[in-house]
């Protein structure tokens, strides 16, 4: 299907702008571009293509707000065990002997391949070789945020570490404008594998290029403590000393916080990421995200990478979030439904610096739309679609995907490349890995 005029119309309409579901409504894209909502008893226009959503949730694309996408090649490597040891023991050995920009564009396709199935139309991406990242964005037809990585030691296409910040900025003068879905960004890893300066000059660079800064932070309690030993203050504390604080930054992570770094965040307009999945995985603990939003945070939620999650479907990712935070507080009211549905569509928009291009189906904003299909016995009856898409719905009911008024998926299937071929190559690169 080309662009043109699309009337998507039947089913329940959630344009995420009022807490309002419309049954029996519509919505009209032209050119790429949402044009119109229309409720029940609305006279809709003629369109050069009409999609019949009787039956389904019609609902902005979910927005993945933190992955390392060719992780997806160590799905399943090493589980069941503290993110120090996972991590020093297993996925830095595997991803200094594995990653190459072969394997990095076979990772990164698969994943958002596993995304668009599951009807995440964005993702804020960071990792090495990011440059195959975005030529495999392209090639499957999603939108993202794509950092670079940086860290302070030797790592995959970055050999010289005094040169991280400079890769990572020469990646944002090659993309800042090449194509319109990808928006570049700078990642740096953490406050403890990269130093004040590494950290203030990748800030400085965004600041310049006029692009998002994301890094890791509180993710473990012993990233904290050894902060505190170390200077006497917190990750928060040393970011705002750093000037980094700013709306153009993303946090990810932020499990380990008090309301002190809460408060610097809201002072300074800085948004979050919380990852439930992988924090609950890994042990590391629940990121106090109902504070945060109390605060006026913007939080979006995050699969993390497939190696430590280990999907990257965010219909889980929601479902995990209500149901951990209804735990942890003794609350069954704690994070409701359309708080989580927020989360994962326009506020997670808003975290990564694209509140003003979707997360809602408003007028004027890009044609990002899944279409989820509620004709399922797991999904029957539907007394509450909000909640349905929450506590109920898995990636596997996503029926229709559009990405910037594009159809992408139909019916449960990717139009842009053979999925297969895909998997194929990934087992193949798996097999040297194990």
């Amino acid at each position: 299907m080309t662009k043109g005029t699309t009337l998507i119309r039947g089913g329940w309409v959630i344009p995420m702008t009022n807490r309002a579901v419309y049954d029996g409504g519509a919505v009209l894209m032209k050119d790429g571009v949402i044009g119109a909502v229309f409720q029940k008893g609305d006279e809709l226009p003629v369109a050069d293509e009409v999609v019949d959503a009787t039956g389904c949730v019609v609902m902005p694309g979910l927005v993945n707000t933190h992955c390392h996408s060719p992780m997806s090649l160590f799905r399943g490597l090493a589980d069941d065990m503290p993110l120090d040891s996972w991590l020093n023991d297993h996925i830095f050995p595997a991803e200094a002997a594995h990653i190459n920009p072969t394997t990095v564009r076979a990772g990164a396709l698969l994943s958002c391949v596993e995304m668009l199935l599951s009807g995440t139309t964005t993702v804020c991406d960071g990792y090495f070789y990011e440059d195959e990242v975005a030529e495999a964005v392209m090639e499957v037809g999603m939108r993202a945020v794509l950092g670079h990585g940086v860290i302070d030691f030797p790592a995959p296409g970055v050999p010289d570490p005094s040169e991280n910040v400079a890769i990572a900025e020469a990646f944002v003068e090659r993309w800042k404008n090449r194509w319109s879905l990808i928006t570049p960004s700078i990642f740096c890893h953490t406050p403890h594998t990269c130093s004040e300066k590494t950290i203030a000059r990748a800030k400085e660079a965004c600041r310049r290029l006029g692009v998002l800064f994301q890094i890791h932070i509180a993710e473990t309690e012993d990233d904290v403590q050894r902060m505190k030993e170390d200077r006497g203050i917190t990750p928060y504390q040393l970011l705002d000393d750093l000037q980094v604080l700013d709306e153009s930054t993303l946090l990810i992570h932020n499990v380990w916080m008090n309301d002190g770094d809460m408060a610097l965040m809201a002072r300074h307009g800085t948004t979050a990421s919380h990852n439930p999945g992988s924090n609950t995985k890994l042990a590391s603990g629940v990121c106090p995200a109902s504070a945060l939003m109390d605060q006026g945070i913007h939080v979006g939620l995050g699969t993390d990478g497939a190696a430590s999650n280990n999907n990257l479907d965010l219909f889980n990712e929601m479902q995990t979030t209500a149901k951990l935070h209804k735990a942890y507080s003794l609350d069954p009211a704690a994070m409701d439904a359309w708080t989580v549905l927020e989360m994962a569509t326009i506020e997670g928009a808003k975290a990564i610096g694209l509140g003003g291009q979707i997360g809602s189906l408003l007028p004027g904003k890009r044609g990002d739309i899944t279409i989820v299909d509620m004709n399922k016995p797991h999904l029957t009856p539907v007394y509450n679609p909000a909640s349905h898409l929450v506590y109920a719905t898995t990636g596997a009911d996503v029926r229709d995907v559009f990405v910037d008024g594009k159809l992408v998926v139909k019916e449960g299937n990717l139009l842009s490349l053979d999925v297969q071929a895909v998997m194929d190559e990934v087992s193949r690169i798996a097999k040297k890995i194990e």
